[in-house]
C-alpha cells in the first residue's frame, strides 16, 4: 500500500513548456508516473515529448482524466496555479515552487478550505512512492519500496534518511517532503493520519525543523494516536536566534521554535530522538527488531 500516489496517478504539470517543468515531468514519466497532461496558458494544442499541452487544468482534467498535478510556475503566479487547479476539482496538487508569498499562501488555505484538494507544499521535493509513481523532483533512484514512511520540512535531508533505509534493505512506503515555509498546504499531523490507515507502514522518520510549532504538535498527537514507532531528527540545532536559516519557516524568534525544545517534546512523547541525521536509519532499524 501506499499514501496519496500510486499506480492510478494520473498526473498533470502545470508550467511544463518551462525548462524546470518539463525537466521534471519527463523525470517523473520514466520513473513510471503517467504524465498525461501539461499545462500553460496560451500555448495549448503542443506537446512536449509526447506530452499534450492544455491551454487550462479544466481542460486537460476533462480530456485526460488527470487527478493530481505538479506545479512548476514562477513564485507570482503560484497561488493562482494552486486555485486553478483545486478548482478543477484535482484531488492532490504537489507546489514545487519556492517563494511564494506568504500573503498569497494565506487566500490559497481560504480557498481550500471550500474545496477536498490536499496540497503539498509550496518550496518541497514533493510525494514519491517507491517503484509506484514519484510526483516531485527527488531522485527516483534512490529510493527503494518498503515500508517505512518519511515526512520531512527538508528535502535534503529526506534523500539522507531515503538513503539509509534503502541501504539497509528497509525501504520505503511513501516519502513526503511538506516543505518548508510558514504557510504550507499539507501538516505532519495530516501525513501522520494518512500513515496511520496504511497498513505497510511499520515505522516513520519525521525530520523537522527550528521555527514554528508543527514538531511539538506532531509529537503530542503521536502520543495520543500512533501506535508505530516514529524516529524524530531536528534540524537547525546551531542556528543563532534570530536568523532565518534556509527555509523560511526555520527562524526562531522570542526563544520559542529551537531545536532543544522540539527534541525534548518529542523524547516526552515517545519518540526515538536522534542527535545526528546519520543515526535515522540505524535507529530506525532498532525500533522495528530488525
Amino acid at each position: 500500500m501506499s499514501i496519496w500516489v500510486n499506480d492510478e496517478t494520473r498526473l498533470l504539470v502545470q508550467g511544463i513548456t518551462g525548462k524546470e517543468g518539463s525537466f521534471h515531468a519527463l523525470g517523473c514519466r520514466d520513473y513510471g508516473t503517467q504524465v498525461v497532461a501539461g499545462v500553460t496558458p496560451g500555448k495549448g494544442g503542443q506537446e512536449v515529448e509526447g506530452i499534450p499541452v492544455f491551454d487550462s487544468v479544466a481542460e486537460a482534467r476533462e480530456q485526460t482524466g488527470a487527478n493530481a498535478s505538479m506545479i512548476f510556475v514562477p513564485p507570482p503566479f503560484a497561488a493562482d496555479a494552486v486555485m486553478e487547479a483545486a478548482g478543477a476539482g484535482v484531488e492532490l496538487v504537489v507546489c514545487i515552487t519556492e517563494g511564494v508569498p506568504v500573503a498569497d499562501m494565506l487566500k490559497v488555505k481560504a480557498f481550500l478550505q471550500d474545496h477536498p484538494t490536499r496540497l503539498v507544499g509550496p518550496n518541497c521535493p514533493g510525494v514519491i512512492t517507491p517503484g509506484t509513481a514519484k510526483i516531485g523532483i527527488m531522485p527516483g533512484h534512490i529510493h527503494l519500496a518498503g515500508r517505512v514512511g518519511v515526512i520531512s520540512r527538508s528535502g535534503t535531508l529526506t534523500y539522507e534518511a531515503v538513503w539509509q533505509l534503502t541501504n539497509l534493505k528497509l525501504g520505503q512506503s511513501t516519502c513526503i517532503g511538506i516543505g518548508g515555509d510558514p504557510v504550507g498546504g499539507t501538516s505532519f499531523i495530516d501525513v501522520l493520519e494518512a500513515f496511520k490507515t496504511d497498513g505497510d507502514t511499520e515505522g516513520v522518520i519525521l525530520i523537522g525543523e527550528i521555527g514554528g510549532s508543527a514538531e511539538e504538535e506532531a509529537a503530542a498527537w503521536i502520543q495520543e494516536n500512533f501506535d508505530r514507532p516514529v524516529v524524530g531528527f531536528i534540524a537547525g540545532r546551531t542556528a543563532p536566534p534570530g536568523r532565518r536559516m534556509g527555509h523560511a519557516g526555520a527562524i526562531v524568534s522570542g526563544g520559542k521554535g529551537t531545536a532543544s525544545a522540539k527534541m525534548t517534546a518529542m523524547r516526552e512523547c515517545g519518540l526515538h530522538v536522534v542527535e545526528s541525521p546519520a543515526e535515522l536509519g540505524v535507529t530506525m532499524a532498532r525500533a522495528l527488531g530488525r
